[in-house]
């Protein structure tokens, strides 16, 4: 399949398949970059193609890609050595930023934000792995955690850039502890209000 323009393999049943939506995380974020160096996390990277399309486009950036899926991290290895990256994108298995080693400049990321109980509600995403698209409670769970964990590991000028039901969130370090709050409502759909105002 192409990607932002990149040929990519895929692995459909087993890793999710790349949506163009998801390419406004990679023009965010290359937007911030630039030509500069920089440390970029894209978490929950599935096939690898939002970190590699963002390290084709920022030439001086080194990234960092996790899944929690095995399936997920040898495709996007798969698709890192195709695209002859192994030496500046880094793929981890782990659950968000825990394979990532330091700080970040930019954390990207497309999570589950489907509830599981509305799962029979979306026939569309049934040929999708489960866990890829679903998630317990309110189907943030995923978030509110990773926006936890990026209070403490990016930069001071470090952005958080994330894709929930087609809109681009952005905030930076000094914005995630109003994200947090925004989104600490278990159980409702105001955090999902919060993200659609935001973008």
């Amino acid at each position: 399949m192409t990607f932002n323009e990149l040929k990519l393999l895929t692995a459909p049943g087993l890793v999710m398949t790349p949506r163009p939506t998801s390419e406004q995380l990679v023009a965010a974020a290359c937007a911030h970059v630039g030509d500069g160096e920089a440390s970029v996390v894209d978490v929950g990277t599935g096939s690898g193609a939002i970190a590699i399309a963002i390290a084709i486009a920022c030439p001086n950036a080194e990234v960092w890609a996790t899944d929690t899926s095995p399936s997920a991290v040898r495709l996007a290895r798969a698709n890192v050595r195709r695209h002859r990256l192994a030496g500046r994108v880094f793929v981890g298995q782990g659950d968000l930023l825990a394979p990532v080693p330091g700080p970040a400049d930019v954390i990207v990321a497309n999570l589950p934000y489907v509830p599981a109980s509305s799962a029979s509600d979306h026939p569309e995403l049934a040929a999708e792995p489960f866990d890829a698209v679903f998630s317990g409670n309110d189907g943030l769970d995923c978030y509110r955690r990773l926006v936890d964990g990026a209070i403490t590991r990016l930069t001071d000028s470090g952005v958080l850039l994330l894709q929930l039901n087609r809109h681009l969130v952005s905030a930076d370090r000094s914005e995630l502890p109003a994200l947090a709050a925004a989104l600490a409502v278990p159980g409702s759909r105001v955090a999902e209000v919060a993200f659609a105002e935001a973008a």
